[in-house]
């Protein structure tokens, strides 16, 4: 039995959400929401310890970080749709862009993003209330994320990371003028992972993604939108956001 612990279809959480679905794994979801700081209760800090999501439970072995998680779905289900290459090269240059999202890409989105929404889920909160819900997380760094998006981060920390969200933009598009998937000729991980912050840029980011700049990744976002398994993933899975556009709807 499988069971995914995580928030709503977007960043980390879309990774194994995705994966699950295009893979056509029957799974159990569990949504957590965010905004009441679900992931740092006691139950689930028991499952993981560093009260971060996803967590992937496995008839009761427990595996964490988001793209391990989707590497481990492909070694324990290999009869179901592949999403890495078979071959041992092109499945390296699969991990290439994996291992890129996670250390690059996904982070200077991410401040940007917890700048510009995440606080707003706390400013409701008094400062004792607040600290109170950060006293609950187990990690200090984020911590100190928490009480940065509460107060603001740095106008220089964030200047520097919308260069590097421009330097990602460009070199994610160069790629895709190459070949229509990330890795190659096939839909891999490496395209599940970026997307998985790529969407919704265009609404987001629209002085980096739009039409004129970034035609190639513009479509690519549509096509994996496209995609039976994404739609059905952004149907029956709720979302923090719920009253919010989700990215990659038009209108």
């Amino acid at each position: 039995m499988l069971t995914l612990y995580s928030f709503g279809p977007a960043a980390n959480s879309l990774k194994p959400l995705l994966a699950l679905y295009e893979k056509d794994l029957a799974f159990t979801s569990r949504f957590l929401n965010p905004a009441q700081f679900e992931h740092h209760e006691d139950w689930y800090k028991a499952i993981n310890a560093n009260g971060q999501v996803p967590t992937l439970d496995h008839d009761g072995r427990i595996v964490t970080e988001s793209t391990v998680i989707c590497e481990y779905l492909e070694d324990a289900f290999p009869d179901s749709p592949p999403l890495r290459p078979a071959d041992p090269w092109q499945a390296a240059q699969m991990r290439v862009w994996t291992k890129w999202v996670d250390e690059y890409f996904c982070w200077c989105v991410s401040t940007v993003g917890w700048h510009r929404m995440v606080g707003k889920m706390v400013e409701h909160l008094s400062d004792e209330e607040f600290e109170a819900k950060v006293a609950r997380i187990p990690l200090h760094e984020q911590q100190v994320k928490w009480r940065r998006a509460r107060s603001g981060f740095p106008q220089d920390l964030l200047d520097e990371e919308m260069r590097k969200i421009g330097h990602s933009i460009r070199k994610v598009e160069a790629r895709l003028a190459e070949s229509p998937w990330l890795a190659g000729e096939d839909y891999t991980l490496a395209d599940i992972c970026n997307f998985a912050i790529a969407n919704g840029m265009q609404f987001g980011f629209p002085e980096f993604v739009n039409q004129a700049d970034t035609p190639k990744l513009l479509d690519w976002i549509a096509r994996i939108n496209a995609r039976p398994a994404c739609i059905t993933m952004f149907e029956k899975q709720p979302s923090e956001w719920a009253n919010r556009r989700r990215p990659g709807q038009k209108g």
